[in-house]
């Protein structure tokens, strides 16, 4: 489970939708939650050979004093949106995504929750251009939410069961989203059942010097595999983590052309699962940032970015601790 989780705010209400995510969690895993708040210093913009020192004075005044407002600002959030769960502030300035870093080190930090939008300003940052970038080197996994996903907006005493879609390529690396997202899945679902669902796309071309189409008999040979593939990877979730969390686990298997709108279409739209049975869409997706490239699997690090790009789910990124393939 998450045991310490970071919330990174900019003062909007916009980034704030991430907070009721964050509280059901903590409270589901009894963990504790880290707000923090960055600074960007103008310092950045007027710091030269030419700068007054008056003028250097001012803007470190000025940056205090923003920073006493981010630490009164924290403090209010922490006395009533997150009542009753055990809460941490801090405020730093300097460059946001950087700051957000040294915070998951110096707090020992396994989870990171984030809206995708907020605002930008002298006090305020792109919050959707600093998410990215957390997500994509951040050691550890990232949730971002959306701000109009109904899954943003649940509140934290919700009783409703959560799924999860989590897209495989084959690869160990893509596999280091499923402890992740079954944690993230039955925190969510708490009192209930969570459930996961498991996604290879079996790609309809190889790129090879060139486009390839593959033959009928290759692709019923790479369905064929990616059934066996899912069939032993639920099964052994089944017969452990899934087990111990009490997590439902179905699998399916598709063709097509485009791996990012063939999983977007499956998690937002549902299917008719190829594995295990009809299933109605899902609630979010958690993928890998790394995977293997080859004519049976894809490129997971640049079909996360599509996703994460096109999807209007919460998306869990997870950060593999090394690749590996299989």
């Amino acid at each position: 489970m998450f045991k310490r989780i970071l919330v990174p705010l900019d003062g909007s209400t916009r980034a704030e939708k991430a907070l009721p995510i964050a509280a059901r969690l903590a409270r589901a895993s009894q963990s504790q939650i880290v707000l923090i708040q960055v600074v960007r210093p103008m310092n950045d913009y007027y710091y030269g050979p030419y700068v007054l020192e008056s003028t250097i004075n001012e803007l470190d005044r000025t940056i205090d004093a923003n920073l006493a407002e981010a630490k009164r600002y924290l403090e209010g959030i922490a006395s009533t949106l997150l009542q009753g769960i055990e809460t941490i502030i801090t405020t730093d300035a300097g460059p946001v995504a950087e700051r957000i870093f040294a915070a998951i080190q110096s707090f020992d930090i396994d989870l990171v929750v984030i809206n995708s939008h907020g605002y930008t300003g002298f006090k305020r940052w792109v919050l959707g251009s600093v998410a990215e970038k957390v997500a994509r080197h951040a050691m550890v996994p990232v949730l971002i939410l959306r701000e109009h996903g109904t899954s943003s907006e649940l509140h934290p005493y919700n009783e409703a069961s959560m799924r999860i879609l989590v897209p495989l390529d084959g690869s160990l690396t893509a596999k280091a989203a499923l402890g992740p997202a079954a944690n993230l899945a039955a925190a969510l679902s708490a009192p209930n059942k969570g459930a996961l669902h498991l996604v290879r796309i079996v790609p309809l071309v190889a790129v090879r010097g060139g486009i390839v189409t593959l033959e009928p008999d290759t692709k019923e040979h790479l369905m064929h595999k990616a059934k066996i593939y899912l069939t032993s990877v639920s099964t052994h979730l089944r017969e452990g983590i899934a087990d111990e969390l009490g997590l439902t686990v179905t699998w399916s298997v598709a063709l097509d052309t485009d791996i990012a709108s063939a999983l977007i279409e499956k998690a937002e739209n549902g299917e008719d699962a190829a594995g295990t049975g009809a299933f109605g869409g899902c609630d979010f997706i958690a993928m890998s940032t790394h995977g293997r490239e080859g004519l049976q699997r894809w490129a997971m690090g640049s079909v996360t970015s599509r996703v994460l790009h096109a999807t209007k789910l919460p998306m869990l990124i997870v950060q593999p601790e090394k690749e590996k393939t299989i």
